[in-house]
């Protein structure tokens, strides 16, 4: 069954939210760069996030979680995520909060981004993980 995606989005954020889709989920796409100063680009200096198990995480501890999973070659191959019912919402201006169910096997986790937009393109603010104990 699909899962609910919460309020639906406004119309006048269907093409921010097809951008930001294509960016989710955060860090597993590779065509967005794996280095550290493609990571740096993509998140606010101030960048933190809350795992799925509840735990608080840095900007430096997901940037060395991330270099040690892409010194692995064989890490993107296995990369069995998949997304689905994708929700935006304007918080501020240029700032947007984006909700998603992401699956990868039989773990199912709802996940919200906020992702603001500069001259410099997309950049990610916050990220949280919940884990969703029945899908």
């Amino acid at each position: 069954m699909p899962m609910d995606p919460g309020p639906p989005t406004d119309p006048r954020l269907a093409n921010v939210l097809s951008e930001l889709r294509d960016r989710e989920p955060i860090f597993h796409r590779l065509e967005l760069g794996t280095t550290r100063a493609d990571f740096e680009a993509q998140t606010a200096p101030d960048f933190w996030e809350v795992g799925a198990s509840g735990r608080r995480y840095s900007r430096e501890v997901v940037w060395a979680t991330l270099a040690e999973r892409y010194a692995d070659p064989g890490y993107a191959a296995r990369d069995e995520w998949e997304t689905s019912a994708f929700a935006c919402r304007q918080v501020a201006p240029g700032t947007y909060l984006l909700t998603y169910v992401l699956r990868e096997r039989e773990r199912v986790t709802r996940r919200l981004t906020v992702w603001q937009r500069s001259g410099a393109g997309w950049r990610i603010l916050y990220h949280q993980g919940t884990l969703v104990s029945e899908p």
